[in-house]
């Protein structure tokens, strides 16, 4: 069996759209047991939650509306702040529908990264952690955590694998990651029921000629825009080049390795 890959649009969304794969994805990953009878895609408020025209890539409401659950699904981590818009977007909408300040629905955001990180934290410090965890509920000054809201903002990135992170999370996260990796001999964990199902959904077997044709041109699309992006960084890089910058300072500045700097100066130095 060959595997979509779970990087792609198409792909992601046929799989985690499944009345079946979502609720065991969300049991595996936020320990909750939901019922949705309806999963959205391209979710958008009407009207508007602040002043970004965002959209959700899947959103669900529970049957009872207790709970509001949207996953993200990215190539890249260069933006955090995007995610975290998101999250308190999806919050503060329910006061728009609320005669008073109440927040009756407790939110979950899950993102999942596809391409291992490439930022930083403030201290400079790499971020290479497979799993984090953002809570809103206070603490005391001795760490003490009150539970007044519930909700959670959860990031996974199967490029970081960390030991310590628990079976059931470990099993979606392999699933994306041989999906993208080792499509064709994908090693994943078949006795749990969300990844079979997953699995089988996203088999290329199973894929719809629509399927497969939206999927190719997701894919060409996304070949286009890194050919530009990657332009747009070596001319850059020239600039730098060309102002006396060192190569480590380059590099710093466009996330280039020494040899493509090198390569770069050596062709500036013959004129090129």
């Amino acid at each position: 069996m060959t595997l979509g890959s779970l990087d792609n649009e198409i792909i992601f969304k046929k799989a985690f759209t499944d009345i079946t794969v979502f609720k065991a994805f969300v049991h595996d990953i936020l320990g909750l047991d939901v019922e949705v009878d309806k999963i959205e895609t391209e979710k958008k408020f009407d009207p508007k939650v602040g002043y970004i025209d965002f959209e959700l890539d899947i959103f669900a409401e529970t049957i009872d509306k207790r709970i509001v659950i949207e996953i993200q699904r990215v190539e890249y981590d260069h933006n955090f702040d995007r995610f975290l818009h998101y999250f308190l977007m999806v919050i503060a909408e329910q006061q728009k529908r609320s005669r008073d300040y109440g927040i009756n629905q407790t939110v979950y955001l899950i993102v999942v990264l596809t391409a291992p990180y490439t930022i930083s934290e403030k201290n400079g410090q790499p971020i290479k952690d497979e799993v984090l965890l953002l809570k809103l509920n206070p603490k005391t000054l001795k760490g003490d955590e009150r539970e007044l809201y519930g909700h959670k903002f959860v990031v996974l990135n199967p490029n970081h694998t960390d030991d310590e992170t628990p079976s059931a999370i470990r099993d979606w996260l392999t699933l994306i990651y041989e999906s993208i990796h080792n499509s064709s001999n994908a090693i994943i964990n078949r006795e749990n029921e969300g990844i079979r199902r997953a699995a089988d959904l996203i088999s290329f077997e199973n894929l719809t000629p629509e399927e497969r044709a939206l999927s190719k041109n997701k894919e060409a699309a996304k070949i286009v825009i890194a050919k530009i992006e990657n332009a747009k960084v070596l001319e850059i890089a020239k600039k730098l080049l060309k102002l006396g910058a060192t190569t480590e300072m380059v590099s710093a500045s466009t996330e280039l390795g020494v040899e493509a700097i090198e390569r770069l100066r050596r062709d500036l130095d013959a004129g090129e």
